[in-house]
């Protein structure tokens, strides 16, 4: 496959031209405007994710015991 064989500055001009022609010449500055724009929230949120992992208390793992006296069996 023709494609496959495409890497380096070869594979980005290729994929230039094609978005280029593809989408016109005026869409691909919005394109990479919104492909930014996501990668700063998509960070935002991981950044946000952490401090939140960072700040919640651990749960307890351990079950609840019972109350003294109560051994279980019934009366």
């Amino acid at each position: 496959m023709f494609l496959a064989n495409i890497d380096g500055v070869d594979g980005i001009i290729v994929l230039v031209v094609v978005l280029a022609l593809v989408f016109g010449g005026s869409a691909i500055p919005k394109l990479a405007r919104n492909l930014g724009s996501a990668k700063n929230e998509f960070e935002k949120g991981l950044k946000t994710s952490k401090t939140d992992d960072a700040t919640t208390p651990p749960t307890n793992p351990t079950p609840p015991t019972a109350p003294p006296g109560d051994h279980g069996s019934p009366s």
